[in-house]
């Protein structure tokens, strides 16, 4: 086995000797506890086989990270990169390139063919893998497996899930021999502590040695301001604790980027840096303002000199390399972030702390997942540098201390499918494939394989219908009438109360007549008197049971019409996969992109195309509505169709869209009021966004602003927030400029725009 400069653990060594055995691997361990190691132990195996290696991450920040480490490990001229809006030495042996574009190489599109994409390739290293879980994202990584040559041994490195047996037996099943090394090992071993306000002066132990909860935790106190309950910050008690405990540096987690500053902002007066530490910080600031001198008055900047940083989405991304750097160095002692941060980017931390054990979510506040918390959690301690990892949450009014040691005992969450077909996986898959090969590849998803655990909570309601039934079935009758019986009885006892009351009226309109009944009268007393010794002859009326038997009957139909609902949701659930392709292929099919289940011109082309609803860029392309727009005005538009519509947005009320970009949105909103039509005519829920908010703004920074007016423009929108904007806009522009069948016009104005969009920040990741 290639040799490493320590000693391996017990994990890492099995799971290099499956990859040395050709066997594909899953390799789910807490992180940090060094499953990179294994990726290397590929590559090294890659470089000196002369072969090659793919290594995938879902996140660009990661690729570039991994990209910048292997260059320096093993040489810049071995290493590639790929990424959405970057190609470096894309036939090198180790190519680095986030999840989506090792799918996109597999579906052969903008790539070349899938031969020459995977030449030489022996491994490909999917990091990361439990983003599957990603509600948006998390198709692409089912994606990748299904579609990976079966010739390449897969390594997927996931943190901790509950079902990574269940992934490993997918994988067996859809591609090659796996085998799973799963392990609960942590290097840098965790403890836990409790920040009780009560309590200001110290960190509490979370659990006693048996692992119970420590009784001297109290539960936070409620206060109330005009009726509502508040939350006090104690983030400098906190930070104060593990100074002087020696904890940090720290990670400190937050739901709320605004929280982020504030509590940066609190613990500017801690003196958590000594004066050289002030030099080197200024040293290695200086540098980096002399190459990116449009953060010089970047309003954080005075927080680094005192130890303390902001962190999350909404800072620009060359700021965030700063903090990042700074942490590395040990400069930084606390780093306020959101959970963004426990994706993987490397900021070693001896601590980490959380503010909270639940978060606010588009439906309302819920308490963290077990994965969740293992991954903020699992970020503390450093290898090689610390002994023990400490882990502090925050008591907050919202919980209690019960609530946070039940989920700090917790194992973490199942790995669930995420598999989403959508318009280009069904372009793509009937380019290569007929309909019912297409089909095979669908029910290999994880989600299909694993769909009798998905559907548990059905099968489980069947079951107990099914008993109910069982029970009523198994009634018994003291006179052993069967349910047709009681029907029959109740029947006849309907028709002689209605009869009867018939027959009353009658006696009381021949009372005082002093005459006998007319015949036809007496004709029907008869058959009134008839069906009441019908109704006597069944001992219904006189059974002390027969209410309860009525009631048993009513539940049985019940419950067979329930069974019937309940099998044919199953089925719908454990077809919905296909049920959603064919969904889309009906959309794709009466747009015309489809014909005889085979892309058209037109499908080629959307098949090309990688966005949140590929068919309606398609057609708005192909409408012709950017053919005649200014760049800056192409820019606004697009940048109406790619921009989320998030609520954090509608705080920004900002410019007027010009005349042209107003109108061609306008007949953009006609594109898709069809498009909406005819999707939920065809049970197709597939996103159709239209957000102006940043298009004023593009088209000003393409016309030639500057980022500070850009800013001043812009609201309290985060920095980051608009260059990821922008950035979305450049993506899809960068694709008019690749794909087939774009006007020559558009492709060029599509370029001049890229050119304008890409100048700082913009252009630095």
């Amino acid at each position: 086995m290639i040799g490493f400069p320590f000693e391996l653990d017990e994990f890492q060594k099995e799971a290099c000797d499956c990859i040395a055995n050709k066997e594909s691997v899953v390799v789910c361990a807490p992180t940090g506890a060094g499953k990179t190691v294994i990726a290397e132990f590929a590559i090294q195996l890659a470089l000196e086989n002369n072969e090659r290696i793919f290594y995938t991450t879902p996140l660009k920040a990661l690729s570039n990270q991994k990209f910048y480490d292997f260059g320096i490990k093993y040489g810049t001229e071995k290493v590639g990169l790929l990424t959405g809006d970057t190609s470096i030495n894309r036939n090198a042996q180790i190519v680095v390139m986030t999840t989506e574009v090792f799918r996109n190489m597999l579906y052969c599109t903008n790539f070349g063919s899938i031969t020459d994409n995977m030449q030489s390739v022996r491994y490909v290293v999917l990091d990361e893998v439990h983003y599957m879980n990603d509600e948006q994202r998390g198709t692409v990584w089912e994606e990748s497996i299904i579609y990976c040559p079966t010739d390449v041994q897969i390594i997927a490195l996931s943190a901790t899930v509950a079902n990574a047996d269940k992934l490993t037996e997918w994988i067996n099943t859809v591609h090659s021999k796996t085998k799973l090394i799963n392990t609960d090992f942590r290097p840098v071993p965790l403890r836990y502590y409790y920040f009780d306000s009560s309590q200001p002066d110290r960190l509490l132990p979370l659990l006693t040695p048996n692992g119970m909860l420590n009784k001297k935790i109290r539960p936070e106190k409620k206060e109330f301001r005009r009726g509502k309950p508040q939350q006090k910050s104690h983030v400098k008690e906190v930070v104060r604790n593990l100074f002087e405990k020696d904890m940090l540096p720290a990670i400190y987690f937050t739901f709320s980027r605004k929280k982020c500053d504030e509590q940066m902002e609190k613990c500017v007066s801690l003196d958590l840096v000594t004066k050289e530490e002030q030099e080197k910080i200024k040293q290695i600031i200086d540098e980096y303002l002399a190459e990116n001198p449009y953060l010089y008055n970047n309003k954080h900047m005075e927080y680094l000199y005192q130890g303390v940083a902001s962190h999350h989405a909404g800072l620009l991304p060359s700021w965030k390399l700063l903090v990042e750097k700074l942490f590395q160095e040990g400069l930084i002692k606390v780093v306020f972030a959101t959970e963004t941060l426990a994706a993987g980017i490397n900021m070693p931390a001896r601590s980490t702390v959380i503010s909270s054990i639940s978060k606010r979510t588009d439906s309302g506040h819920r308490t963290l997942t077990p994965s969740e918390f293992l991954q903020m959690s699992g970020r503390a301690g450093r290898r090689g540098m610390d002994e023990v990892g400490y882990v502090t949450v925050v008591g907050t009014p919202f919980q209690s201390p019960q609530e946070v040691a039940e989920l700090v005992l917790s194992d973490a969450n199942p790995l669930e499918s995420r598999f989403a077909p959508s318009y280009s996986m069904v372009l793509n898959l009937l380019q290569r494939f007929t309909l019912e090969e297409a089909k095979e590849l669908v029910l290999k998803s994880f989600g299909y394989f694993s769909s009798s655990s998905r559907l548990a909570g059905l099968q489980a309601m069947i079951d107990e219908n099914r008993s109910k039934l069982k029970e009523i079935e198994t009634f018994k009758c003291p006179y052993n009438y069967s349910t047709d019986d009681l029907v029959e009885y109740n029947k006849v006892r309907d028709n002689y109360v209605q009869n009867r009351r018939v027959m009353k009226t009658i006696y009381k309109q021949e009372k005082g007549k002093k005459r006998q009944l007319p015949p036809e009268a007496q004709e029907f007393e008869r058959f009134v008197k008839d069906l009441l010794n019908k109704m006597h002859s069944f001992k219904c009326g006189q059974c002390n049971r027969y209410k309860k038997h009525m009631k048993a009957i009513d539940l049985y139909g019940r419950y067979l019409k329930r069974e019937k609902e309940l099998t044919k949701e199953i089925e719908l659930q454990r077809d919905i996969f296909w049920n959603r392709f064919v969904s889309h292929r009906n959309v794709l099919t009466q747009y015309g992109y489809l014909k005889e289940d085979y892309p058209t011109e037109r499908g080629k082309t959307a098949s090309q195309i990688r966005s949140e609803n590929e068919l309606f860029i398609a057609e708005i392309m192909f409408s012709g509505l950017l053919d005649n727009l200014t760049p800056a005005e192409l820019a606004s538009a697009i940048c109406a169709v790619t921009t989320e519509d998030s609520s954090r947005n509608e705080i920004y009320t900002g410019l007027p869209l010009s005349v042209n970009v107003r109108k061609t949105i306008n007949k953009i909103k006609d594109i898709r009021r069809k498009l909406d039509k005819v999707q939920t005519e065809n049970r197709v829920e597939d996103s159709l966004e239209i957000n102006s908010y940043f298009s004023p703004l593009i088209e000003l920074w393409v016309a030639g602003e500057d980022w500070e007016e850009i800013m001043n423009n812009a609201g309290d929108t985060g920095e980051g927030d608009v260059v990821r904007c922008f950035k979305r806009v450049v993506d899809v522009l960068r694709q008019f400029t690749t794909i087939d069948n774009v006007p020559e016009s558009l492709v060029f104005t599509s370029r001049e725009a890229i050119n304008a969009i890409l100048r700082e920040p913009i252009d630095l990741d």
